[in-house]
């Protein structure tokens, strides 16, 4: 028996494909859980989630994080956590990543959705990802390690 009330879904935008493990409509908004496939040296560009901490653990592959301009690398079974309200960006290394992220509370996991919906393109479309981003509580604030190279 399925206890979630949404079924599984994947999106793929920005080179990576996003399966929604956990919605925020299956925990009342307390949470989502996100599985990440991401392509090699992919990332956002830089940003604030005004509400969500994400915690990352990674299964595959590398990422380096930047939180509040320190960077970091994390490999399998290593975890970052990022506080709500902290600038930070990502980038998965020459091999790509495989990463599960935590966010609480959950809803954002709709950004997802909607970027891959519209086939909006960084750096292309940022004007129109950014403005998405802001309708779920996310502020762009610059290029993020992936797009800084």
């Amino acid at each position: 028996m399925n206890i979630y009330t949404q079924p599984q879904q994947a999106h793929s935008w920005n080179g990576t494909t996003y399966r929604i493990l956990l919605s925020s409509a299956d925990t009342h908004g307390a949470m989502s859980i996100v599985h990440g496939v991401s392509g090699p040296l992919e990332g956002p560009p830089s940003h604030v989630h005004e509400a969500e901490d994400e915690t990352f653990l990674v299964l595959e592959g590398v990422v380096d994080f930047e939180l509040e301009g320190t960077v970091f690398r994390r490999g399998p079974m290593e975890t970052a956590h990022i506080p709500r309200g902290k600038r930070h960006s990502f980038r998965t290394g020459p091999d790509g990543a495989v990463c599960i992220a935590v966010l609480t509370p959950g809803g954002f996991e709709g950004f997802f959705k909607e970027v891959a919906a519209a086939g909006f393109q960084i750096p292309r479309d940022i004007a129109a990802v950014a403005e998405c981003a802001a309708r779920y509580g996310s502020q762009f604030t610059g290029p993020g390690l992936a797009q800084r190279g």
